[in-house]
């Protein structure tokens, strides 16, 4: 599985997305970060994607999921050390 296209779609004072943060980093899972509030089009693809708050994961074009999910965080840590 290729984590190096993990994005997290956040906002400012956003609590779940700092536990998604802290969640990805507790599990030593890379990601990358886009703030909503300072780029129009990942907050159109977000919506696309059907979600309305933040934060978004996306591993990939088939896996993503909103809001701070741990036990999909933990599935994702569990299929990268396989």
């Amino acid at each position: 599985m290729n984590t190096e296209s993990l994005t997290v779609y956040t906002k400012p004072g956003c609590v779940q997305c700092t536990a998604t943060y802290r969640a990805l980093d507790a599990k030593g899972i890379p990601y990358d970060v886009v703030d909503l509030s300072e780029n129009d089009d990942a907050l159109e693809y977000v919506k696309q994607l059907g979600y309305l708050s933040a934060p978004v994961v996306v591993v990939d074009d088939q896996e993503h999921w909103g809001g701070f999910r741990i036990d999909l965080i933990d599935q994702l840590a569990a299929r990268l050390a396989e």
